[in-house]
């Protein structure tokens, strides 16, 4: 990916330390960015820190609860104060478990709204004062969000449809000066799914045109991109990285 280039430009990530976290920390990395890595697994976040850049001169780690608010104002003072500006920002942090519906008690529904969807609008809300003109916010949604969830999955489905809705909207209002825009993943082979695959992989297989499982590196591509300016005249869209398996607009 020649064609973008990050230098001198921050980017903060949430759910850093996760799988499609952690390959979009390197990828944006590599194409010389700096780096504030929020997880809540903070020991997995410093880790990824250190193997990115040991001087930390260009990648810091902080920990990081998506569901509390006053970490997101930690997360963008500590930004500030470390590098001096934000450019970029990935909410990415995000859980995925299994409970259903009948069963499904308030408290459980609770934790996967707060972190997926209440955790996007906090860290936005914080970081979007300090964003420049051209600068860029990617959520992370989910082909959950266009077509429905698997079962013992509504409310991580619920969850994306939201962060979907809320980037069209934050879009517009946030137009011209900042672009806004949405990554959709399908089937990714990441360890969040690795139980959801071991159970019904075939048949999340037999939809998928691509023949294979998408990789967490092939989401952070598009990641990279659509905070470049590559991507320049696009905003409040949806791009989707499911191997076919979802082919909606």
């Amino acid at each position: 990916m020649s064609f973008i280039n990050f230098s001198d430009q921050v980017i903060l990530l949430t759910g850093a330390a996760g799988g499609i976290g952690s390959a979009i920390a390197s990828v944006c990395y590599g194409l010389g960015a700096r780096m504030l890595l929020a997880d809540f697994d903070f020991k997995r976040a410093g880790e990824l820190a250190d193997s990115l850049d040991p001087t930390g001169s260009r990648a810091k780690a902080i920990a990081y609860d998506a569901s509390n608010s006053s970490d997101a104002e930690a997360a963008v003072s500590a930004c500030l104060t470390h590098f001096g500006r934000l450019d970029h920002v990935v909410p990415g942090a995000a859980v995925f478990e299994e409970h259903s519906f009948a069963s499904m008690s308030d408290e459980e529904w609770r934790r996967t709204i707060s972190i997926n969807l209440d955790g996007v609008f906090y860290i936005c809300r914080r970081a979007i004062p300090h964003l420049p003109a051209g600068g860029t916010i990617v959520t992370i949604a989910s082909s959950a969000a266009h077509e429905g969830c698997s079962p013992l999955h509504v409310h991580y489905g619920a969850s994306k449809g939201g962060v979907l809705a809320f980037t069209k909207s934050l879009a517009r209002e946030v137009a011209p000066r900042i672009r806004v825009n949405t990554v959709s993943p399908g089937t990714i082979e990441t360890p969040m799914v690795d139980e959801l695959l071991r159970l019904r992989g075939d048949k999340f297989l037999s939809v998928t045109p691509a023949g294979r499982f998408g990789t967490a590196e092939e989401v952070a591509k598009v990641v990279a991109f659509l905070c470049s300016d590559a991507s320049s005249y696009i905003t409040g869209s949806t791009i989707h990285v499911n191997g076919g398996s979802y082919m909606g607009g």
